[in-house]
């Protein structure tokens, strides 16, 4: 593997990365907050670095492969939550040491939503603005991630969908075709998030809230500019607002992409994802907030709905947003929704999890080996819509999710072994790998009263859970590293 063009190109991520301080800075000189210095000198530092990697490999030419590919995503997302956390350390107003600073912006750019921050509310205009932003930007980076470098490992993602989608969505090549499908999915994304920011505005928000929380909305990044949330503002008509936008920001983008472009809006119903993610969606709902009702947490029917209709699509989605503080529901009722929150947003989308796409095949699956056991001989085929799916794609689907349950009670234990209950490190370790945000027990409101080193792990967590884990383990093959 030439090692120098991965140096190369992760120095010019970097010079791209320092870019990021550009629009906090501009809020920090209209809002005189004190923290232009900050971003100033962040800026300064990570394009440094970025340009010194750079300079000296701008002339060496090799072709990136596959490896490369894997390579480059993995040190890339370690470099923008290494370097991300800068701000979060420069500032006067928070200082945070190292470990908080980059747990703070691993939270941020891989849109999970946790956060050891306390006093959300009388932090800076320039550094709200930032934890806002950075999800944004993570928000896009899983998009193009999802369409140029998942389908390459064969686990069961973007495949099904690109077989039937026309268009550039279909191609699924490192080619250039594929700057295309990015050019055409961040205009949908950005376009959402436009919508999304006026709609706010208009229903009560102030400006400023309703640009950030627009952002961490259609990111599906959940951190917001208050300590209390959703709640914060106390308008149902926001909170449905934010259900719905929540609800698009984890549907599959290149289906958005393909309903634009076709001006057919009944084109969703002919998505199977859709329709089993949709379905799910419904019932946890109505299950959630019968329990609600059921359970006297609420006078009526009606605001059970409000508070749980929020909730859930909040959590199934991983937006991780709060209208109420939800831990304080009859214990069954978040644990039933957490764990419905394994499965995520669709696929090609900014949700986390394991994705509605796979578990869908693997429901189908389940009814094929019923029927097989019924009919021995009979010979059963698993579509996608008009694409029959083969065993292979059958078979990385099952991997990717046995090693994902796996790893997932690896870190349960790892966290308890750093002195948390079951029921935190349960919840917490869902969030940070489901990239959802609010967790159960000490870190239902915030992770800033956890170890350092339960800290790490859970950044590890996120991490894993952004790259869809086989980004990461791939890495640890020798084969990979022969030549």
């Amino acid at each position: 593997m030439n090692y120098l063009v991965v140096l190369r190109t992760l120095g010019l991520l970097l010079v791209f990365t320092s870019l990021i301080m550009v629009p906090p800075s501009l809020v920090a000189l209209f809002y005189k907050d004190g923290e232009l210095q900050t971003f100033i000198e962040s800026f300064v530092f990570i394009f440094i670095v970025g340009i010194s990697l750079f300079l000296p490999l701008h002339k060496v030419k090799a072709e990136l492969r596959k490896r490369h590919g894997f390579l480059i995503v993995i040190l890339a997302w370690m470099a923008v939550g290494f370097f991300g956390a800068f701000p979060f350390m420069l500032s006067d107003k928070i200082a945070l040491t190292f470990t908080d600073g980059v747990f703070e912006s691993f939270s941020a750019f891989t849109t999970t939503g946790a956060t050891i921050i306390t006093h959300i509310d009388g932090l800076p205009p320039s550094i709200l603005f930032y934890r806002q932003f950075m999800q944004w930007v993570g928000g896009i980076g899983i998009i193009v991630l999802a369409v140029a470098v998942l389908p390459l490992l064969g686990i069961g993602g973007m495949q099904l969908y690109q077989a039937e989608a026309p268009g550039p969505v279909k191609d699924s090549k490192l080619a250039p075709r594929i700057a295309e499908t990015a050019k055409y999915l961040f205009y949908i994304y950005a376009a959402l998030t436009v919508v999304c920011a006026l709609t706010y505005w208009g229903l009560g928000m102030s400006f400023f809230d309703a640009l950030c929380h627009s952002f961490s909305t259609t990111a599906l990044g959940g951190l917001s500019t208050h300590d209390a949330s959703f709640a914060y503002f106390n308008n149902a008509y926001l909170e449905l607002a934010c259900t719905f936008f929540m609800y698009l920001s984890a549907i599959n983008f290149g289906l958005h992409f393909t309903v634009w472009r076709q001006r057919r809006v009944l084109h969703y119903l002919g998505d199977p994802e859709f329709v089993f993610f949709s379905l799910i969606v419904l019932l946890t709902i109505v299950l959630s907030s019968l329990f609600l009702y059921i359970n006297g947490t609420y006078p009526n029917l009606l605001q059970a709905f409000r508070f749980g209709s929020f909730q859930t699509v909040s959590i199934i989605t991983t937006a991780g947003y709060g209208s109420t503080n939800f831990s304080l529901w009859e214990a069954y009722i978040p644990l039933f929704i957490i764990i419905i929150g394994f499965m995520g947003g669709c696929s090609g989308s900014t949700g986390g999890g394991i994705k509605a796409i796979r578990l869908l095949v693997m429901y189908r699956q389940f009814l094929r080996e019923i029927k097989r056991l019924i009919h021995p001989s009979g010979v059963f085929a698993i579509k996608y819509g008009r694409s029959v799916i083969s065993d292979r794609l059958i078979q990385a689907i099952w991997a990717f999710i046995g090693a994902y349950i796996t790893i997932y009670l690896f870190m349960v234990v790892a966290i308890m072994m750093t002195g948390l209950d079951f029921k935190t490190s349960f919840s917490a370790v869902a969030a940070a790998i489901n990239n959802l945000g609010p967790g159960l027990g000490e870190v239902s409101s915030h992770y800033a009263d956890i170890s350092d080193t339960a800290k790490w792990i859970l950044c590890f967590n996120m991490l894993l859970g952004r790259v869809e884990i086989f980004t990461f383990l791939v890495l640890f093959s020798p084969m990979f590293w022969r030549k």
